[in-house]
């Protein structure tokens, strides 16, 4: 009788770890699945008044995407028609739902991974928008390979588990401040990148200034080139690449000879406000590489404003901006 317990006992335990692991095993599949449906992915439904003949013909003009990436999700295997893989030569009909998962790991190991305090001002599933402090690199450059914004970000794609390179999209000097965007994935960097070209980015700068400009209102469209005999700075020069500057005056404080001024770049060329600005005899306060150091200021008086552009994937206009820092609003109290 008592063995005949036992037994009874070991057996409903057996069976209740049983089911419990069942219900564990029921649990990750469907943990899983939720996990697949919130890939990062593009999907289209082709419409009746599509003209697209292939998949490809989907992929190639209706999200733009270079040679280069197709070729690398066809390999992954990461085109999908009605949920299933396929070939992308593959003719399509009305009601055809063509996917896209963008999910593919990517090795990041250049940048070591360093945890530091991201000023995030915004963040969907595809980018990151954070306002850079100044003093701080884009890339890790030796021998600084620990202390650089994407050192900060890599350590942060880690922590939410995102496997991905490291994309910034637009880049500011060392002694620049402001808006920075990495892309979360090779598709929106691309895309960005696209619309800097086609000029539907719009990045705007304050900066302040020696002295004052007229007109208050202007375009500067001088070619820069890399100075000859130095790596690192640039000079106006007639068979350098085509830059653009626009400008607007903002405000002047004429007992120390400043001027706040806007900038809204054309063309996105290294040191492009700074050499532009130089170049016409009114060089930034602080800019010891192009102009005079400041008893105002420790660097150059360059901060990124403002950022508007299309989301890639929701096609919404979006719209960033970050405030002057302490360091450049300070030269502008100490000259009220």
């Amino acid at each position: 009788m008592t063995k005949c317990v036992i037994y009874n006992y070991i057996h409903k335990n057996y069976l209740s770890i049983l089911i419990l692991n069942l219900i564990y095993l029921f649990f990750l599949v469907i943990i899983k699945t939720v996990k697949e449906v919130f890939l990062l992915k593009l999907e289209y439904k082709i419409t009746k008044n599509d003209n697209y003949k292939t998949i490809n013909n989907v992929l190639i003009s209706y999200f733009s995407i270079s040679t280069r990436l197709r070729n690398k999700l066809i390999k992954n295997q990461k085109v999908f028609l009605n949920g299933k893989n396929c070939d992308t030569r593959n003719t399509i009909k009305s009601n055809d739902i063509v996917t896209i998962n963008l999910d593919i790991q990517e090795d990041n190991s250049n940048i070591i991974p360093n945890q530091m305090d991201l000023d995030i001002l915004f963040e969907d599933d595809w980018f990151l928008v954070i306002n850079k402090p100044t003093g701080i690199l884009i890339h890790p450059s030796s021998p600084n390979l620990l202390d650089s914004l994407s050192n900060g970000v890599c350590f942060y794609f880690e922590k939410i588990n995102l496997k991905k390179k490291i994309r910034p999209v637009n880049r500011l000097d060392v002694g620049t401040s402001g808006l920075v965007i990495f892309a979360k994935c090779e598709y929106i960097h691309e895309q960005l990148s696209s619309q800097m070209l086609n000029n539907s980015f719009i990045k705007e700068y304050l900066c302040l200034i020696n002295g004052f400009l007229t007109p208050e209102v202007g375009i500067i469209n001088s070619p820069i080139a890399r100075k000859p005999g130095s790596i690192i700075e640039r000079c106006v020069d007639k068979n350098g690449q085509n830059s653009i500057t626009h400008y607007e005056v903002l405000d002047t404080f004429k007992e120390q000879n400043i001027s706040l001024v806007k900038c809204i770049l054309e063309t996105g060329r290294t040191h492009q406000i700074r050499v532009h600005m130089d170049s016409i005899g009114h060089s930034l306060i602080g800019d010891t590489l192009y102009g005079h150091g400041s008893p105002l200021i420790s660097r150059q008086a360059l901060h990124s404003h403002k950022l508007k552009f299309i989301h890639p994937v929701t096609l919404k206009q979006m719209c960033f901006s970050s405030n002057l820092p302490k360091d450049i609003k300070d030269c502008i109290s100490k000259n009220l």
